[in-house]
């Protein structure tokens, strides 16, 4: 008998095909402990805005004299002080830390020697010896430029300035030579190069670099000046924290006032905090390839997809 080869199935051996496999169902890890926690700050939260609504508060107090003519006038002697006690600070620092990183012995130990000191001493203190000089010095001297009582030069706002200032400018010091050092040494050796002298390497080539460093840090120290300057109160400098202490003393609701205090505070800590940020994407411009969107842009970039899903949606329905 002759088998016919071509009318086989093939070989008796082939597996059958294969079954599709199953689709994975993900199930997602549970974290009991978040909403534990959750819960616990909840809790904490409602019990502490329970507790200062059970004080003898007077709430209504605080948006009477928020707008205050004097707490208005604190308000912008607090910021012109925090400006200008960050500009003795910053031109400070940036000498400083040009001469900490000087080859001259005797000019980096006297840079050394001031940030040791006015970094070790506390500002309340600086700003009682700047304050209380007059007792060691009956006049400053200046010979035929300024002669005058002590007690007449050192006005509450010149002790402010000379305190905060010269205590803000060692703290610079070593954030300026922070971003000096972040600069590599190879683009000061091509400006050498170049002709250009070490001032105009600085000027034109380290520092503009070095900013990116040293931006970050000055805006947490503006933002720590701004409530730092709360301490001149004590050499009786009129700024936001004085007047409303003054005026909780006279009113009777010095607790109140220093709500209202904490409030001006928050708000003008939050406006430089917005600042501080945009100031930061600025310097940080050549760093990376692009800059991550700000949360303006994330917000018309939400808005502009929500539109275009319900438009789609209507036309689907449509």
């Amino acid at each position: 008998m002759t088998v016919d080869v071509s009318k086989t199935d093939g070989p008796a051996d082939t597996p059958p095909p294969a079954a599709e496999p199953e689709a994975i169902k993900a199930v997602p890890v549970r974290h009991p402990g978040r909403y534990v926690s959750a819960a616990v700050a909840i809790a904490l939260l409602v019990g502490i805005v329970y507790a200062f609504s059970q004080g003898k508060i007077n709430w209504g107090t605080i948006p009477d004299y928020f707008f205050n003519d004097r707490i208005v006038t604190g308000v912008w002697k607090t910021l012109e002080l925090t400006l200008l006690s960050m500009a003795i600070g910053i031109a400070g620092g940036l000498l400083l830390a040009v001469m900490r990183m000087s080859k001259n012995p005797v000019t980096s130990s006297i840079a050394w020697f001031y940030i040791w000191f006015f970094r070790g001493t506390p500002v309340l203190v600086q700003l009682f010896v700047w304050f209380n000089l007059g007792l060691v010095f009956e006049y400053i001297n200046l010979g035929p430029l300024y002669k005058d009582y002590w007690a007449s030069f050192m006005t509450p706002l010149l002790t402010a300035l000379l305190g905060l200032g010269l205590n803000e400018a060692a703290y610079m010091a070593e954030i300026c030579r922070a971003g000096l050092l972040a600069v590599d040494d190879g683009q000061t050796e091509a400006a050498h190069a170049l002709g250009m002298s070490h001032s105009k390497t600085l000027r034109r080539i380290v520092v503009p670099q070095a900013m990116r460093v040293i931006v970050p840090p000055t805006g947490n120290e503006v933002i720590n000046m701004l409530k730092t300057t709360s301490l001149v109160s004590a050499v009786q400098f009129l700024d936001l924290f004085k007047v409303a202490q003054d005026i909780g003393q006279t009113s009777g609701s010095p607790v109140e006032m220093y709500f209202l205090a904490a409030a001006w505070y928050l708000v003008l800590t939050s406006i430089f905090s917005v600042g501080q940020y945009y100031l930061e994407r600025y310097y940080a411009r050549g760093s990376t390839r692009a800059l991550p969107p700000t949360p303006l842009q994330r917000l018309r970039t939400t808005l502009g997809r929500r539109s275009a899903s319900s438009a789609r949606s209507e036309g689907g329905i449509a």
